[in-house]
C-alpha cells in the first residue's frame, strides 16, 4: 500500500517544518516551510494546517522549534520560555483535544528532563517525530477496523475533512472509506459542503478523486433528504474531541447530519484516534466551542459577488455538540466502541489508550 501523501514532515535540510498550505487547495499543492514557532501558531490559527490529530502534531513540532530557535544556554531558562511557548500554542484553537494532548506531551518531557540545551533540543524534536509516526500508525489501525463495518455497494455521507490531510497521513473517517475501496469494495460518497470554510467540497472531494473513489457533493442541506429518502446507509465523520460520556464535538453541521441519520434508522459513527478522546469532560457541555472571525461567513461569494447586504453581521461557530445516543459506534485504533459509551470509554482509560 503506497503513501499518497503527507500533510506535514520534518525537512532536514532547511531545518523546518514542511506542511500542505490547505488554504491553496484544490487548486494548487503547495507545501510552506515553517520555521518558528510563530509560524507553526500561525498555520494553526488560520487553518493552513487544520483537522485534529494534524494540530496537535504541528504544535509538537512547534514546540520543538521554540527550543531551537531560542537562544537560552541555561537549560531552566529553555524550559520556562518552552512553557510559555506551550500556552501560546493552546490558544489558536482551544476546541480540538489533540492540541492540549501533544503540547502537555512536550512539556512533560521538558519538565522531567534533565542535560544540556542541545541534547533538549534534540529530545523535543525526536519525540515530535515520535508523535507523527504514532499517528499515522493510529490511522492506518483506525481505518482497518472501520472498514469491516462497512458493505460492498454501501452509500456514505461523509463531513468536513477527515482524510490524509487532517492527520499526518492516511486519515481517520475518510482513511476508513479509503481502506474499504483499496479492499475491493465499491463505496460511494456524499460529500457535504460543509459551510462555511468548504473542507467537504474543497479538501475531501480533492482527496476522492486522488484515490479513485465515486462521489458527489452536496450541500450540507441535502444530507437529511436523502438519508430520509433511503439513498444513504452509513453516516461517517471525524471528531475533534470525544468527552467521557461519548458526546462528540466536531464540525458545526455534525449533530444536524446525526439527527438525521438517528431519525431515519441509519448508523453513525465517529472515527478519531484516541488522543482526541477528553476524559477530564464529563460531557460535551463542558468543551469551549470555538466561535470563529464572522467575516468567514459574510465574505462567501455567489457569481463573484458577496451574497450578504452590506453592514450584515454573523455568528461562526466552528463545532457542535453531537450527544452520545445519536451515534451507533465510536472507531478508533484499539476497536470500534459500541454503547454504553461511557463504560466502554471508562475501560479504554482503564486499560490504556493504546491496548
Amino acid at each position: 500500500m503506497e503513501r499518497l501523501m503527507r500533510s506535514l514532515f520534518w525537512d532536514e535540510n532547511s531545518q523546518s517544518l514542511k506542511v500542505i498550505d490547505q488554504s491553496c487547495l484544490p487548486t494548487e499543492l503547495r507545501y510552506l516551510a515553517l520555521h518558528t514557532s510563530r509560524d507553526v501558531a500561525e498555520a494553526i490559527q488560520e487553518m493552513v494546517v487544520r483537522g485534529a490529530p494534524a494540530i496537535g502534531v504541528c504544535a509538537a513540532y512547534g514546540m520543538a522549534l521554540a527550543a531551537k530557535e531560542s537562544n537560552y544556554t541555561d537549560t531552566a531558562k529553555l524550559k520556562a520560555y518552552l512553557h510559555e511557548t506551550g500556552e501560546y500554542l493552546l490558544a489558536t484553537r482551544p476546541t480540538a483535544v489533540n492540541l492540549t494532548w501533544a503540547v502537555e506531551n512536550m512539556l512533560a518531557l521538558v519538565d522531567q528532563f534533565s542535560g544540556s540545551v542541545s541534547e533538549l533540543q534534540a529530545e523535543l524534536l525526536s519525540e515530535a517525530q515520535q508523535l507523527a509516526d504514532e499517528d499515522v500508525k493510529a490511522n492506518m489501525a483506525i481505518a482497518r477496523n472501520g472498514a469491516e463495518l462497512l458493505m460492498d455497494g454501501d452509500v456514505i455521507v461523509t463531513h468536513c475533512n477527515t482524510g490524509a490531510l487532517a492527520t499526518v497521513d492516511y486519515g481517520t473517517a475518510l482513511g476508513v472509506i479509503r481502506m474499504a475501496h483499496e479492499q475491493g469494495k465499491h463505496i460511494h460518497v456524499y460529500v457535504d459542503e460543509t459551510r462555511p470554510r468548504l473542507q467537504g467540497a474543497r479538501l475531501t472531494a480533492w482527496e476522492l478523486t486522488q484515490y479513485g473513489i465515486p462521489y458527489d457533493i452536496i450541500v450540507d442541506a441535502a444530507a437529511g433528504y436523502l438519508i430520509r429518502s433511503g439513498k444513504v446507509d452509513r453516516v461517517l465523520f471525524g471528531a475533534d474531541r470525544v468527552a467521557a460520556n461519548g458526546d462528540v464535538i466536531n464540525k458545526v453541521g455534525t449533530y444536524m447530519l446525526s439527527l438525521a441519520a438517528y431519525d431515519n434508522g441509519i448508523p453513525a459513527y465517529a472515527a478519531f484516534p484516541t488522543s482526541t478522546i477528553d476524559f477530564d469532560s464529563p460531557n460535551g457541555d463542558a468543551v469551549p466551542i470555538e466561535e470563529r472571525d464572522p467575516d468567514e461567513v459574510l465574505a462567501l461569494t455567489y457569481q463573484g459577488r458577496v451574497v450578504v447586504p452590506e453592514g450584515a453581521t454573523a455568528r461562526n461557530y466552528a463545532f457542535d455538540i453531537t450527544p452520545h445516543r445519536l451515534l451507533s459506534g465510536l472507531i478508533t485504533e484499539s476497536g470500534v466502541l459500541y454503547p454504553p459509551f461511557f463504560r466502554s470509554l471508562a475501560v479504554l482509560k482503564h486499560v490504556g489508550r493504546n491496548a
